[in-house]
């Protein structure tokens, strides 16, 4: 298990369904509150409002907006928003905005579709356009890119912002363990953690071997979404995921495939 937000109640879902545990989390998640970049950046928007708002993810969309509350930016932000035009990744950006008191200018049909977002905003252009991208996760650069290089005043949205693991020995006995084909799966719950973990193993010499255990299926990997997923299929690996995108689904997806597959997972990391 790689996590760690989130993590006892990913610990309690596993070793409730009999797994062996093995948690090396792989990145630390800065605590919003005290996260001075994010409040920077929302004070610097107000300052320079843009044009165009996107919501990548709705658990995202509403972090910023509650810690702003926090800060005393709260009323400020939510108008900033209301005169913007905002466009939702997919059905659960939307719903944010919505739980918000606010209404999108456009949604797209497929859950957290950055390709259909894009085509949208290339479709309506951007040249000169402010635009404030609500990132959560995944770092979107084939995304931002194309943006900028249509002539997008492009102002990133980092909630949610990660530092090296906070245990390294943890990080490194994962490693070992899924070199050594030691363990059966690793889980991700976020793209960041998978990021982490490749940093770590490339730091180590490790990171061929690693690579090359999670596309064997020697080590299954096992996303909680798409998201969490995209840096795993930019390096060869398919992993599995559920079709909610939920830690008590990943769990069960996870449990799905076992029995499937007619392995019983002694260890799952």
């Amino acid at each position: 298990m790689t996590a760690d937000r989130r993590a006892d109640d990913q610990l309690d879902l596993l070793r409730r369904e009999g797994a062996e545990v093995v948690h090396g989390p792989t990145m630390r998640i800065v605590p919003l509150e005290d996260d001075a970049q994010l409040a920077e950046t929302t004070r610097a928007l107000l300052a320079d409002p843009p044009a165009v708002v996107v919501a990548t993810t709705g658990q995202g969309f509403r972090g910023w907006l509650s810690v702003a509350e926090q800060w005393g930016l709260g009323e400020a932000l939510h108008e900033l928003l209301a005169s913007a035009t905002v466009l939702a990744r997919g059905p659960k950006a939307r719903g944010a905005i919505r739980g918000a008191g606010l209404r999108e200018a456009w949604s797209a049909d497929a859950t957290e579709s950055s390709p259909e977002v894009l085509s949208h905003l290339l479709g309506e252009g951007v040249d000169g356009v402010r635009i404030a991208v609500q990132l959560h996760g995944d770092p979107m650069t084939d995304f931002l890119d194309a943006l900028r290089d249509a002539g997008a005043d492009l102002v990133t949205v980092s909630v949610y912002r990660w530092e090296p693991p906070p245990d390294l020995p943890a990080v490194d006995a994962l490693l070992d363990a899924i070199v050594a084909r030691e363990v059966d799966t690793v889980t991700f719950t976020s793209a960041p953690a998978v990021e982490g973990l490749v940093h770590r193993a490339q730091a180590r010499g490790q990171r061929s071997a690693v690579i090359e255990a999670l596309r064997s299926r020697g080590v299954l990997a096992c996303c909680v979404g798409p998201v969490t997923a995209a840096p795993l299929a930019r390096l060869g690996v398919e992993g599995i995921a559920p079709e909610r995108f939920r830690l008590g689904a990943m769990v069960k997806r996870l449990e799905e495939h076992a029995l499937s597959a007619s392995v019983s997972p002694t260890t799952v990391p």
